[in-house]
């Protein structure tokens, strides 16, 4: 394998399994804060139940995040000396951070976890919600520093050499906010379809009722209410994307051609050699729309910019494509949620909602890692966009291909692991006092 084929391919390895550790991690304690939340305020020991049995959960994958992030982050100066030379004083400080954030809920979760009949029951229920705090802040932190490498801020670049380095104006980026708020909305939505799902599958298992049922409400809200606000983040992001990295917009919408209006194409087959698209739906004005609030706007095409500098058009335009596919298929099925819960008030009737919600579980990481491929591989071949290119800053090293096998062994391995935990959870769910009038629409 290629050295620098290796290292790119061990980094996408490693960005794909921690990027859903990390979602998961800091999603789930907002999870386990409501439900613990609604222990304090009913008195409900099922609630409580749900709170203990997420709260391992939450450690879970607080556990393995730390694990996969230290690799990611040794990975960074083995493979990519060149870019944390030049770059690490630039955006070093949302990484500082983040490991602050990170401390902060290493404790809060230490706290909680532990905290049980022992602390002010209230101050128990803080800690875990600064779990949650904390956990987001990390991801927004890091999100920041990805932002900086897609537009590049902070620093003046002469003659080679980065002078004049403002490390505040590098991590609050004019990018930075668009993509904190679409993947944070994207790990609601993807960790509250998968959560939902799993207690959904329990339900029609009539395993537990009460507890599957009243876990399946909260995560379910938290995963519709996401998906429902999605697209208008989608939009801001779009926007952006077009200010600022018009050959990645271009690559997603595999536009060749500069027009003026841009149709929106829905599917298509690229010919990357022909530079052609075919078999597609085109929405006339669209693509102009979406990228600069007018349908009759021009929309910059791969033939202004120039060809070296082009993203693979393949790759972007259909991990695109399935990003926003799935995500509309997740935004149907919150509007029928929602339908449901207003016509009849209880979901519990409605067992082809509980299936799609099950047929659900791997849409929202399927959909967050297609777009980290849109992200990522849009950027090419820039490592910092329009500053320093990906070939230039790997690691000339001899061996590299074996590193990339030992870490794929490790990532599966450890993903091999949580599974098994997970399941363990799951089979471990104690029998708890069950509704009658939950029982009782479930026999009818």
């Amino acid at each position: 394998m290629d050295d620098f084929i290796a290292a790119r391919s061990q980094m996408a390895l490693s960005l794909g399994f921690h990027i859903i550790y990390a979602c998961i991690g800091m999603v789930m304690p907002f999870f386990m804060a409501v439900s613990h939340y609604k222990w304090l305020k009913t008195r409900n020991e099922v609630y409580k139940h749900i709170t203990k049995a997420w709260s391992k959960g939450v450690a879970i994958f607080f556990a393995t995040g730390a694990v996969s992030g230290t690799m990611l982050s040794f990975e960074l100066g083995l493979l990519w000396p060149k870019f944390m030379e030049h770059a690490g004083p630039i955006f070093g400080m949302p990484f500082s951070l983040e490991g602050t954030a990170f401390f902060i809920e290493a404790i809060a979760l230490g706290f909680f976890l532990y905290g049980w009949e022992k602390l002010d029951k209230w101050f128990h229920w803080f800690t875990g919600v600064v779990v949650g705090v904390s956990g987001l802040a990390s991801g927004i932190l890091v999100v920041a520093a990805n932002a900086w490498m897609n537009s590049p801020a902070g620093f003046d670049y002469v003659d080679g050499q980065y002078t004049n380095i403002d490390p505040i104006k590098a991590m609050f980026n004019d990018a930075w906010f668009t993509q904190a708020l679409h993947m944070c909305l994207a790990a609601f939505t993807a960790t509250g379809f998968a959560v939902a799902g799993v207690h959904a599958l329990m339900l029609l298992k009539k395993q537990h009722n009460d507890f599957h049922y009243k876990s399946f409400k909260i995560a379910a809200t938290f995963a519709t209410i996401c998906a429902l606000l999605q697209p208008i983040s989608g939009d801001f992001s779009a926007k952006d994307v077009a200010k600022r990295q018009p050959a990645k917009l271009a690559a997603m919408e595999a536009l060749y051609e500069t027009e003026k209006p841009a149709p929106l194409l829905i599917g298509g087959i690229v010919d990357e050699e022909n530079k052609t698209v075919s078999k597609y739906i085109e929405i006339p004005g669209a693509l102009s729309f979406l990228a600069h609030g007018d349908f009759k706007a021009e929309v910059k095409g791969l033939d202004q910019i120039p060809e070296d500098e082009h993203p693979p058009v393949a790759i972007t335009h259909y991990a695109f494509q399935i990003m926003v596919g799935l995500g509309t298929l997740m935004l149907m099925i919150s509007l029928l949620y929602f339908f449901i819960l207003w016509r009849k008030k209880t979901i519990l009737t409605s067992k082809w909602l509980l299936k799609l919600f099950v047929f659900a579980i791997p849409l929202g990481y399927i959909a967050l890692e297609a777009g980290w491929v849109v992200t990522e591989v849009g950027r090419q071949p820039w490592i910092i966009n329009g500053v320093m290119r990906t070939i230039d800053a790997v690691t000339p090293m001899p061996g590299i291909a074996w590193s990339f096998y030992l870490f794929s062994a490790i990532y599966f391995s450890l993903s091999l692991i949580v599974i098994f935990l997970l399941y363990r959870q799951i089979k471990m769910v104690p029998v708890l006092y069950k509704s009658s009038n939950i029982d009782q629409q479930w026999n009818k």
